[in-house]
């Protein structure tokens, strides 16, 4: 860890002094970017904090696959400069629609980072923090700090960088991020067959144990998709394996990316059904779990791993039902988030989270109660 001087970034020295006046004043900031996951977590708090200011590539090493980036920088900017060497952020963060712009998608790499979400392909590649090499933050003492590098091998100790991963900016302002990148995929097939939810997840766990190049896997009423990528030949030997219906690439390309980015059919029909009291939830569970006996529409991902439930279930029947088969529930989409968007913390990780908090933001400044309520100073 390092502190930086920031007399020579005047954006960054006048966000220091924000918080800076924030702390003196005992107010309370809310860190925003794109604000596209408002949404995300409990209800923000305080003063807008905007990030966007901070923008622009810092370096960019393609035959090191390392790219270092502001984190107002718009998702989509950094996406364009790595699609021109034929790379990309694998993990596919969603690209949700900007608020103040319909059609248009918006987002920032700070808040990719701090959402900690992932898309199809997070059980092949792993997830945001998988692929966190450094970070440059801003805490809530107006310090501004670095942790990590730009390789993977750079961690001794406790490994900060990638503690930003999901922490939804309740620790500090993420100032700068050093990702792993890598090259786009030489070929990609996608398969559809049709099986019932309990088949589905019964195929994925068999072939999750065979040296086959899945990517990508998604079940919904009665038809699993799976995405094949990596070498030709690997790829075109694992779908005659497979069989199944090979799906137009054209088509299989919009179904990945609206599946991404939480356009596909799924979502647009859990969006509506949100005004009539439903909530989206977000089951993290062991892959081999078997099919969840609850109320409502269910989209099955990560090889049977993440499970999207749209209900009017209460939540204590969904947490309890998540936690009995050794996982647990997000409120990822709701009017209602007054049960709590994330699972309740048991001992000792509520105190090291209530630690960790005042070690980072001892007054309190940043994004209050947007993780958990609790850990306000």
């Amino acid at each position: 860890m390092s502190e930086l001087p920031t007399a020579a970034d005047p954006v960054l020295h006048d966000l220091v002094q924000r918080v800076m006046d924030a702390r003196a004043a005992r107010a309370s900031l809310y860190i925003r970017g794109g604000d596209t996951k408002a949404f995300y977590g409990n209800p923000p708090r305080g003063e807008a904090f905007d990030t966007r200011a901070l923008s622009g590539i810092s370096s960019y090493e393609p035959t090191e696959l390392v790219v270092t980036v502001r984190a107002g920088t718009p998702l989509t900017e950094l996406e364009a400069v790595l699609d021109e060497k034929g790379q990309c952020l694998a993990f596919e963060p969603p690209r949700f629609e900007d608020p103040t712009n319909p059609g248009v998608r918006g987002g920032t790499v700070g808040g990719m980072v701090a959402a900690g979400l992932s898309g199809p392909s997070r059980a092949a590649v792993g997830a945001v923090r998988d692929h966190v090499l450094g970070v440059t933050l801003l805490n809530g003492k107006a310090e501004v700090l670095s942790f990590g590098g730009q390789v993977m091998k750079n961690v001794a100790g406790y490994d900060v960088s990638r503690l930003m991963a999901g922490s939804l900016g309740v620790l500090g302002v993420i100032c700068e991020v050093s990702l792993k990148v890598l090259p786009r995929p030489a070929a990609t097939s996608t398969l559809r067959f049709e099986m019932d939810q309990a088949t589905a997840l019964q195929r994925l766990n068999v072939w999750a144990g065979q040296p086959l190049p899945l990517h990508a896997s998604a079940w919904w009423e009665g038809l699993l998709v799976l995405r094949l990528s990596g070498a030709a030949a690997a790829v075109q030997a694992a779908a005659q394996k497979l069989g199944g219906e090979v799906v137009e690439p054209g088509l299989a390309s919009g179904f990945w990316a609206g599946l991404r980015d939480h356009g596909d059919e799924y979502f647009v029909k859990a969006q509506a059904a949100l005004d009539t009291g439903a909530t989206l939830w977000r089951l993290s569970l062991p892959a081999t779990a078997p099919v969840l006996q609850l109320p409502g529409d269910n989209l099955v991902e990560w090889g049977g791993a993440q499970r999207w439930l749209c209900s009017n279930a209460p939540a204590s029947l969904v947490r309890d039902a998540a936690a009995a088969a050794g996982g647990h529930a997000t409120l990822f989409k709701g009017h209602d988030r007054s049960p709590g968007v994330f699972a309740p913390l048991k001992s000792p990780l509520d105190r090291i989270h209530r630690e960790l908090k005042r070690a980072f933001d001892p007054d309190g400044v940043f994004n209050p109660g947007r993780l958990y309520p609790g850990l306000c100073p």
